[in-house]
């Protein structure tokens, strides 16, 4: 099954994701955020100006303000109003703001200003939207800026010469503050984020294949209906032909009309066919379990694995066999699953249903390897990124399965309420264990009554 071989290349793929999201970020977004924070910027310096009547040096200052200014500017009027940043570019723009922000903190006491904490704000844009390297590349800028702003700043003095400072021990403790915030921020921040798309994208996976699924399905009721309309024009097509084949004297006449028939013949059993199929899909919408499980394994019974398929009730439940509905993620669920047992097994798949008054269960086995031990706690999550070190991937299948497969069953099983357990088998001497799927549903979520009516054939539209 999904015992997830190729994590190396199931890693790249997740930071090749989180890196694209980095072009999700307008340029202008990033100007709207840094006019607000230069409007903060000036009031904090009238403030402290009016206010406070503290002694700044003015001139410094609205120098660094003026640079924000005018980078915002120029931002605006050079690029594109859809202008979106690649990671290097936001990369950049984050360390900038970090640096012209120091600036400020630098001209006005260092650590000794508590606005010194919004150096947080960059690490955490950085953290959500760059991929791992980058986030560490700004997270070492704002460290690097904390720790020079601890020394190097001029002291806050007031108009009558007193200088604001707060003891050493407060500032030790505020850098320090300050840089388990960057750590925590960051870590915390990125990994969420980096849960959020991956999650995202599988579920998106998840519903373009129930979306495949759906339209396979209402194709088979559209090929059955068209079949049916065209059935009697093609009728009258032929029975027009076969009358001009008779009465006609001409030999090439003949022979035209007894193409028309022919040809018009030949569409008629196509029609047939295709009305058969479309048939089975769309108008046998409730079915008997066994014939639910059996379509879902048909595409893989012809791989050289046998599949078998054995179905029984048991705890006194009633012998006749339950009757589902042919639900697009019930089967394409249950497919993905005898997917990937056929893919690890040895010689043989066994799917065994089992029904009871209350409950409906199938169990599906391989005589495979099994699942990885490291992985097993993790299957049903998109992308596994979990290994062991001692890993060695050269003795394994081929296989490049990163866990979107067996995430997009579950998800889709899971939507008709089924409980879904992944083990291995027993230890068995000389023999693999095997992998096991265990699906679980409460006989009213899955069962159709049994008083429920069949649905009637084809109607022509009107």
């Amino acid at each position: 099954m999904t015992q997830t071989d190729g994590p190396q290349k199931t890693q790249t793929e997740s930071r090749r994701a989180f890196a694209r999201r980095s072009d999700w970020v307008r340029l202008q977004t990033l100007v709207f955020l840094r006019w607000i924070a230069i409007s903060g910027q000036i009031a904090a310096l009238i403030v402290a100006k009016e206010a406070f009547n503290l002694r700044l040096e003015t001139g410094l200052i609205w120098a660094a303000i003026g640079a924000a200014i005018i980078t915002n500017l120029m931002a605006t009027l050079v690029y594109p109003h859809a202008k979106r940043l690649s990671e290097t570019e936001l990369a950049g723009t984050l360390i900038f703001d970090m640096v012209q922000l120091s600036t400020l903190l630098a001209l006005t006491g260092g650590l000794h200003n508590p606005f010194a904490l919004l150096v947080l704000a960059q690490v955490a844009i950085a953290a959500l939207a760059l991929s791992a390297r980058p986030t560490l590349i700004v997270c070492g800028v704002a460290v690097l800026l904390t720790t020079v702003l601890l020394f190097v700043h001029l002291p806050l003095v007031t108009m009558e010469g007193e200088i604001l400072r707060q003891p050493p021990v407060f500032v030790a403790g505020f850098w320090v503050a300050i840089v388990i915030g960057i750590a925590f921020q960051a870590s915390y921040a990125h990994r969420v984020a980096s849960e959020l798309m991956t999650m995202g994208e599988a579920l998106a996976a998840t519903q373009m294949a129930l979306s495949r699924e759906q339209k396979l399905t209402d194709l088979g009721g559209v090929v059955a209906a068209a079949a049916h309309e065209l059935g009697s024009p093609l009728a009258t097509i032929a029975l027009v032909a076969g009358e001009l084949v008779d009465e006609a004297s001409d030999d090439d006449l003949r022979a035209d009309a007894q193409l028309i028939r022919d040809q018009a013949e030949r569409c008629r059993i196509i029609l047939r066919e295709m009305g058969r199929a479309g048939k089975d899909d769309e108008h046998i919408r409730i079915a008997p379990l066994v014939t639910v499980i059996e379509e879902a394994a048909e595409p893989h019974s012809a791989r050289g694995i046998q599949v078998d398929i054995d179905a029984r009730h048991v705890d006194g439940g009633s012998t006749r066999q339950p009757s589902v509905e042919r639900r697009p993620e019930v089967i394409h669920g249950m497919r993905n699953l005898v997917q990937n047992a056929v893919d690890f097994a040895r010689t043989r798949v066994l799917i065994e249903l089992r029904w009871s008054e209350d409950r409906v269960s199938i169990r599906i086995s391989d005589d495979g390897p099994g699942f990885r031990a490291d992985t097993l706690p993790y299957l049903g999550e998109p992308f596994l990124r979990h290994r062991t070190s001692n890993d060695d991937i050269s003795n394994r299948k081929s296989y490049e399965g990163m866990g979107l497969g067996l995430f997009i069953a579950k998800t889709l099983l899971e939507r008709s309420h089924a409980e879904i357990v992944f083990a291995n088998g027993p230890a068995r001497d000389g023999q693999d264990p095997g992998a096991v799927v265990q699906l679980t549903w409460k006989r009213e979520d899955i069962a159709v009554s049994a008083d429920r009516p069949a649905l009637p054939k084809n109607m022509p539209f009107s």
